[in-house]
């Protein structure tokens, strides 16, 4: 693990320059009534300014809070769209990723009583090196990319990890097109630093190398 000095340094660097984290691109607007997000000008993005990310240690703890219970119905309900699409797209037999699997891993939990085969990761709470050593069928990652502090590696590495026919489920909320960004509670969560648009998600599919993306309200679909 890198230093908090280290991490510091970065953070000071990236909020001088204001680069969007997604696309590299340095066309970026702060926005109005906030000093702690931007506009990418780009890619559509809005991302929260690195100066005010969380330490590895408040980020756990921060998790640690969420009621993530994997026999709360109204979770699996929640999760049910990811679930639903793996089981459209793969049969029971085919390898599966948890990327980001949390504290409840319930996504995980409902295919496998379905007789599907994954495994997980967590950079907290399941840190085991060796599943990032192997292709997948399919990766899901049910409310997580938006905690990526570098998506550029993040996608790269999510992409390799997939098989030539590979598919990445994506679950988050997309930014709002009627309540205003200053209302919107999603943003409220200090662990949440990058927020995508569908225009955002497009330049993912096309910088990462996916053939194809499917959005259909909070799940994103995308496909080699």
């Amino acid at each position: 693990m890198e230093s908090q000095t280290n991490q510091d340094s970065r953070f000071t660097q990236r909020t001088i320059n204001m680069i969007c984290p997604l696309c590299n691109n340095p066309n970026t607007q702060q926005r109005e009534l906030s000093t702690q997000f931007y506009n990418c000008l780009n890619c559509s993005t809005v991302f929260r300014s690195a100066e005010f990310f969380l330490t590895s240690e408040k980020e756990r703890e921060r998790y640690l809070l969420h009621e993530n219970d994997v026999e709360d119905k109204g979770y699996q309900q929640f999760v049910s769209p990811v679930v639903r699409e793996v089981q459209q797209s793969f049969t029971p037999n085919s390898l599966g990723l948890d990327y980001g699997a949390g504290t409840g891993p319930v996504a995980a939990k409902l295919l496998e009583e379905n007789g599907y085969q994954l495994n997980l990761w967590d950079p907290f709470f399941h840190k085991n090196e060796s599943v990032l050593h192997t292709t997948y069928d399919y990766i899901i990652c049910c409310e997580v990319i938006e905690h990526f502090y570098y998506p550029r590696e993040e996608f790269t590495k999510l992409k390799d990890l997939l098989s030539p026919t590979g598919k990445l489920f994506c679950m988050t909320e997309l930014l709002p097109k009627k309540t205003p960004f200053e209302n919107w509670h999603y943003k409220n969560d200090k662990t949440h630093v990058l927020f995508y648009s569908e225009e955002s998600l497009r330049y993912v599919q096309r910088e990462f190398g996916f053939s194809a993306l499917k959005v259909d309200g909070r799940l994103a679909v995308f496909s080699l």
